[in-house]
C-alpha cells in the first residue's frame, strides 16, 4: 500500500485563539479539542485540465490557511485521472500559481496516479465482495437507465454477473483487450436510491490515452469519485474540504470508505464556492475561450485565471484579502466585482509607487516660460510613505496634459482647465489657459497658457486657491508607452443568461480591451516586467511581459474613483 509521509503530531495547544471564525474552522477546532484528530491534514486537489482561476483561490486559501492556523499541513494533489484532458503545462501552471498566491506544500506533492495500483487492487476487492461489476452497456444506455429525481433507475442486465466473470473481464479491461467505451466497472449499490450518485456509479472506464506521468502503462482510469476519497485515506487527510456541488457525492464518498480496507478515515465537508458577477468560472468555457482565440491565452489579463490576474497586476495579498472578506458559508451567493476591486485598490494604494502618465495627450505651450529652459522638480514617490523617497521630473515650456482635463465650454461643476481659468500642475506651477488652437475640423489640438513663476511647488504666495490639480508630462523628456485598458469580458451580469438559440459567446464584450499610445514621465524608462505603479489620477498599472526596450506596455489593473464621471453621468441623465 502506498502511504504518504507524516509530520510530527501537533495537538490542540497549537490552535490560535485569534483569527477568522467559520463553520469549517469551528469543526476543526472541535475535532482537535475532542481528540478525534491529533493533527490537521488538508489537501488542495486540482484536476490538471486547465489553469486555476479566482474561484480556486478560495479553496486554496481555505485548505492551506486552516492547515497553517491549526499547526497542520496541506497537500497539493493532482487529480490526474483523465489523460485526455490533462497536460504538463497545466501541472506546471498550477504549482506556479499556488506558490504565487503565497502557499507551499513542502514535501507533500502527490498525484492520484501515484495510487493507481492501490486503487486497482481496491476495485478488485469490491468485485470479490460482490460490490462491483463490469457493465457492457454504452454510456448512453447507462444514462437512460439511471432514472430521474422522481423515478428509480433500472438494474443493468449485467448486474448479476459472477465474481469470477467480473474479475476476468476487469483484468482484461486492464490488459487493453477492449476499445474505449466497451465496458465500465460499476459499484453495486442501489438503483432505487433517492441519491442518484448511489445508483451504481461508474468506478473505472476504458481510456486508451497516454498519461502525462504514467505514459501507456494504463488504459483504464478511475473516476473522480473512486479516486478522491481513497487518495484522501492513503494520505491521512483529516478534513476533506470541497465545494457544495460535492455534497450529494458525500454518501458515495462514505460508502466506498466503509467497504474498503483503507488506512484512515477522512471526513468530507462542503462550503459555498466563490462566484463573482460578470465572471465566468467554468473551466470548460475558459478552455473554449483560449482555444477559439477569443482571448490571448490563459494569462490574458481579461481572464479570471490566477495567471491572468497576476499579469494584469493584481497582488496576491489582494486576492487573499478578498477571499477572507467573502468568508466561508454553507449557501452559494454571488459577489459583486466591486468588492474584489476594492481589495485590489486597498493593497495597491499602500504599495504602488506614484508616477505621471497622460493617456490622451493634449499639447500645452506655456508662452511666458523661457524657450530652451528645463527645470527639475523634486516629487515624492508615495505621499503616505516617506521611506519610498523622491525622484526628479523635468518641466519645460511644452508639456502634455490629459485631453479630458480641458473643456472649451465647461458645465458648472467642471473645475479643470478652460479658457481664462487657472489650475495647478501637480508638483509644478499654476497655469492659466489663454487660447485653444483648433485644426481644420474644429478640434482642439493645442492650448496656449501662461504660468505664475511664484507658484513653484504648487502653492501661491498670496494664498489664492485653485479648484483643480492636473497631472502632466514634459514634452522634452516624456517617453511613449502602450497602455491596455480592460473592461469586463462579458457584458451581462450573468454571462450564461442568454436568449434561446444563443450561447455564452453572445455575451462577450467587444470593448473588453482598449489599446492606447500614451506618454509617461521618463523615470519609468527602466521599469521592469511585473512592477506596479499608480498613474496619478488614472489608476493602477503593471508592466506587461510584452514590453520591449523601445516600448513599455502597461496593463491597467484597476481604475481610481472618478467623482467627475459620476457627476457627468448624472448630468446626462437629467439633461
Amino acid at each position: 500500500m502506498t502511504t504518504a509521509s507524516t509530520d510530527s503530531v501537533k495537538g490542540p495547544d497549537t490552535v490560535r485563539a485569534e483569527g477568522p471564525r467559520d463553520f469549517i474552522r469551528d469543526i476543526i477546532r472541535a475535532d482537535l479539542e475532542s481528540g478525534r484528530v491529533k493533527s490537521v491534514v488538508t489537501r488542495f486537489p486540482p484536476e490538471p485540465n486547465g489553469y486555476l482561476h479566482i474561484g480556486h483561490a478560495k479553496s486554496i486559501c481555505l485548505n492551506f490557511g486552516v492547515a497553517q492556523e491549526f499547526g497542520g499541513r496541506c497537500h497539493l494533489r493532482f487529480d490526474d485521472t483523465n489523460p485526455t484532458k490533462e497536460e504538463q503545462e497545466y501541472i506546471d501552471a498550477i504549482k506556479r500559481d499556488v506558490r504565487w498566491l503565497g502557499f507551499d506544500w513542502g514535501e507533500h506533492l502527490y498525484h492520484a496516479s501515484d495510487y493507481f495500483e492501490q486503487l486497482y487492487e481496491w476495485a478488485e476487492h469490491l468485485i470479490r465482495a460482490g460490490l462491483a461489476y463490469v457493465d457492457d452497456q454504452s454510456q448512453e444506455e447507462i444514462r437512460a437507465a439511471r432514472g430521474t429525481l422522481t423515478e428509480p433507475g433500472k438494474n443493468s442486465p449485467y448486474r448479476n454477473r459472477s465474481v469470477e466473470e467480473n474479475l476476468d473481464l476487469f483484468r482484461r479491461m486492464r490488459a487493453g483487450e477492449f476499445p474505449n467505451g466497451a465496458r465500465v466497472l460499476r459499484a453495486k449499490i442501489d438503483m432505487a436510491s433517492g441519491n442518484i450518485n448511489l445508483r451504481d456509479p461508474v468506478l473505472y472506464r476504458i481510456l486508451h490515452a497516454k498519461h502525462p506521468r504514467t505514459g501507456d502503462k494504463w488504459c483504464i482510469y478511475p473516476s473522480y469519485d473512486f479516486a478522491h476519497g481513497q487518495s484522501d485515506a492513503i494520505e491521512g487527510i483529516t478534513h476533506s474540504i470541497c465545494t457544495l456541488e460535492f455534497e450529494d457525492h458525500r454518501p458515495l464518498y462514505d460508502w466506498l470508505l466503509d467497504h474498503l480496507p483503507v488506512p484512515s478515515r477522512p471526513r468530507q465537508y462542503e462550503f459555498a464556492k466563490l462566484m463573482i458577477r460578470n465572471t465566468v468560472l467554468s473551466k470548460r468555457v475558459l478552455v473554449e475561450l483560449v482555444r477559439a482565440g477569443h482571448v490571448k491565452g490563459w494569462d490574458d489579463p481579461r481572464m479570471p485565471t490566477l495567471a491572468g490576474l497576476r499579469r494584469r497586476g493584481v497582488p496576491p495579498e489582494a486576492i487573499r484579502e478578498f477571499v477572507r472578506q467573502t468568508g466561508v458559508a454553507k449557501a452559494n451567493s454571488v459577489v459583486e466585482p466591486a468588492m474584489f476591486e476594492h481589495a485590489i485598490r486597498e493593497v495597491l494604494n499602500r504599495t504602488a509607487l506614484r508616477r505621471m502618465a497622460v493617456l490622451r495627450p493634449l499639447k500645452v505651450v506655456i508662452e511666458n516660460f523661457p524657450e530652451g529652459k528645463l527645470e527639475e522638480l523634486e516629487v515624492v514617490n508615495h505621499p503616505d510613505d516617506p521611506s519610498a523617497g523622491t525622484r526628479r521630473v523635468r518641466f519645460g515650456r511644452e508639456i502634455y496634459i490629459e485631453r479630458d482635463d480641458f473643456m472649451e465650454n465647461p458645465p458648472k461643476k467642471f473645475f479643470r482647465l478652460a479658457p481664462g481659468r487657472e489650475v495647478r500642475l501637480r508638483y509644478a506651477y499654476f497655469i492659466t489657459c489663454r487660447e485653444a488652437i483648433k485644426n481644420a475640423a474644429g478640434e482642439v489640438v493645442e492650448l496656449r497658457c501662461t504660468y505664475d513663476p511664484a507658484t513653484r511647488g504648487g502653492n501661491a504666495p498670496d494664498g489664492r486657491k485653485v479648484q483643480a490639480t492636473l497631472h502632466w508630462v514634459a514634452a522634452e523628456s516624456a517617453i511613449p508607452i502602450e497602455v491596455r485598458l480592460y473592461d469586463n469580458l462579458f457584458v451581462k451580469p450573468d454571462p450564461d443568461d442568454v436568449v434561446e438559440g444563443q450561447d455564452y459567446l453572445s455575451n462577450l464584450n467587444p470593448r473588453s480591451l482598449e489599446v492606447r499610445m500614451a506618454l509617461a514621465e521618463e523615470s519609468l524608462r527602466n521599469a521592469q516586467v511585473g512592477q506596479r505603479f499608480q498613474f496619478e489620477r488614472q489608476g493602477y498599472f503593471c508592466v506587461d511581459k510584452d514590453s520591449t526596450p523601445d516600448r513599455l506596455v502597461f496593463n491597467r489593473t484597476a481604475t481610481l474613483r472618478d467623482e467627475w464621471a459620476k457627476i457627468n453621468k448624472g448630468r446626462k441623465k437629467t439633461g
